[in-house]
Formats: structure tokens, sequence, C-alpha cells
């Protein structure tokens, strides 16, 4: 940029609890076109003016991703929505009353003037206002949309705090703050409300029965591969590391194989089984479904930290929030979406 932003490259807020000059620094770098690394209760977002196509073309070219892929656009708030979507069905102003502030996305005919680049071309934009009060604070007094996918290079691991961010982006962020770890660890669901029948794109902790119960919402999950959303590539979420899905039954048989070919192999699994070598590093992906998504990106890093060859990971069979997690660990193993019903 030819201007100087106010705050150097990658500067970091001061702490957890950002003061309110933090936040009107965000603004103003937001307000420059600049941009800043956000933190939700899902994972940081690398945050730009959504109205500013200078500002989202930054967001494409730090992280390396395609331009024909959309983009989410966090809001303060539901009374924003109308500037960005043409068409707001009932269905969603329920889904958002139950679910607003929160990780939920919605999809919806665009409004006219919203940039191309936000939306990759299509029809439609991806909407959601989270609950990050710290986020909350910056999109109540920058007043607009912020564009903001995860603070990752492209494919890579999602960030669950500010030193992830530092280190995947480094001086490509203008302002980063410091908003502590995620407490979600895992992305917004995606609900499309455009067409005929509501389909969740990507899932996340907010499942189809809950959007049911408070909505009386049949909703399926999409089957077509070729549809363009946040999260939706076949390889994404990944660990330097070949990710390798297999039950728990198979570990041994796996761990034998990568020894003898001189791999150096590590598990994630939620529990560790006793007959497992001891020197194969166990990264315990927690118990319940709520641990399993907060731990899962952190524990592709630390399988990146150990430098291991081969992450051996036993996918969790829990309903619900970990139908997610298994949709990232299926990505982070480029094998695509999780199976699921339609």
């Amino acid at each position: 940029m030819n201007d100087p932003l106010d705050g150097a490259p990658g500067e970091v807020s001061p702490g957890p609890q950002a003061q309110g000059q933090e936040v009107r620094k965000a603004v103003q770098v937001l307000r420059r076109g600049g941009l800043i690394g956000l933190p939700t209760e899902t994972v940081y977002g690398l945050g730009a003016d959504a109205g500013n196509a200078h500002a989202v073309a930054r967001i494409f070219a730090a992280k390396g991703r395609p331009p024909d892929h959309p983009l989410i656009v966090h809001l303060h708030d539901f009374g924003q929505i109308g500037a960005w979507a043409r068409q707001v069905p009932r269905v969603a102003r329920e889904l958002a009353e139950a679910f607003w502030p929160g990780p939920l996305t919605l999809i919806l005919p665009r409004a006219p003037t919203v940039l191309d680049a936000v939306t990759g071309g299509l029809d439609t934009v991806a909407l959601r206002v989270p609950s990050h009060p710290l986020a909350r604070r910056v999109l109540e007094q920058f007043g607009g949309g912020i564009a903001a996918p995860s603070a990752n290079p492209h494919k890579k691991i999602s960030p669950t705090t500010m030193q992830d961010v530092r280190e995947a982006l480094g001086d490509a962020v203008d302002l980063l703050l410091d908003g502590g770890p995620c407490a979600l660890g895992i992305e917004s669901t995606i609900v499309d409300l455009s067409g005929a029948r509501a389909r969740i794109l990507r899932p996340g902790s907010i499942t189809p029965e809950a959007m049911q119960q408070v909505a009386g919402l049949d909703v399926g999950y999409a089957v077509d591969p070729t549809l363009r959303s946040p999260g939706s590539m076949s390889l994404h979420y990944a660990p330097q590391a070949r990710v390798v899905l297999i039950p728990v039954a198979q570990v041994q048989q796996e761990i034998d194989a990568c020894i003898a070919r001189g791999l150096r192999a590590g598990v994630l699994s939620a529990r560790r089984v006793p007959t497992w070598p001891a020197q194969i590093p166990w990264l315990a992906l927690g118990e319940s479904p709520a641990e399993q998504a907060q731990h899962l990106y952190q524990r592709l890093r630390e399988a990146d930290r150990l430098g291991l060859d081969v992450l051996i990971a036993v996918p969790p069979g829990d309903p619900g929030i970990g139908h997610a997690v298994r949709d990232r660990l299926r990505r982070a193993a480029g094998l695509g979406e999780a199976p699921h019903q339609a």
C-alpha cells in the first residue's frame, strides 16, 4: 500500500483483552484497505473491508486462495443483512434469531451492490454474525461487513490462536488482534438457503437437528461436489504430514508399516491403546465431541512441530459436531467431504 497504515505490518495488540484503542486501530486499518487478524469463536479470520475491492484482493493474495472461491462476510447484527442479501426468507430470520451471534453462516441471494470478488462471481453471498466479543466490538465500530476467511495459507491448517496467524502469514497482516484461543476451534456451519431446499455445505457445531428444532427446517447435506463454498476443497486443513484415516483396530498395523518404511509416525485419537509402541507420539484428540473440535487444529499443528511423516488419525464416531470433526479430518487427508445421508 502506498500510505502507511496505523500500526506496523504484523503488529500485535497487547493481550487477550484488547482495549478500545486497539479496536479503533483495527477499524482504521480496515477503512484504509488493510488486513487484520480477527479472532472469532470458531477460528481466526483474515479480515478486510468487504466493500473495498482492493482490500478483498489482498486477502486472496495473502492466502494464495483461488479468486473464484467465495468469502464469508461478517456482520455485527441481523439489521445489516438487507445491505448484503436481496431476499431474506422467513427461515433465515428464524435461524438468525436462534443462532446469531454464533457459528452459523447463511447463504442467501446477493444484493446487487455486493462485490463479485466477495462472492466468487456467484449470485449468492455468505453471511455470519460472530459471537466473539472482540470481533463484535470491531464490527460495531466499523459499521460495515468484514470479509474474513480463516487466516492461514490456502488449504493449510486453520488458526485458533493469534500466534498461529503470526506464524502462518507474518507481515501480510497489518494488525493482529489477540482474542485468546478460539472457544469452538472449527469453522461455522454453512447452510445454503438460496434454493428450494436448505442444504448444509459445510458441517459445524450447529447441527441439522438443531436447525430443525428451531425452524422446522428440512435440511440435508449438499451432494454436488462442484459447489463452491468456503472450506469445500477436497484437500483442506492439511498439515505437512500425510494424514491416514483408519479405525482404531488397524492402527497397530499402520504403525508397523510406517516403522518398516523408516517413516516417523504419530497417532491422533481420543484414547491411547497401551500396546502401541512407546516411541510413537500420541496426540490426544479429547474424549468429548466439543473437546475434539476445539483441539483438532492444534493437534494437526503439533504433528508438524514433531516433524511427523505420517499422522495416523482415528476419526470420532460421535454424531452432531463429531460429523464436522470427521469432515475436517477427511479433507486434511485429501478425501473430500465426510459421508452422510442426503
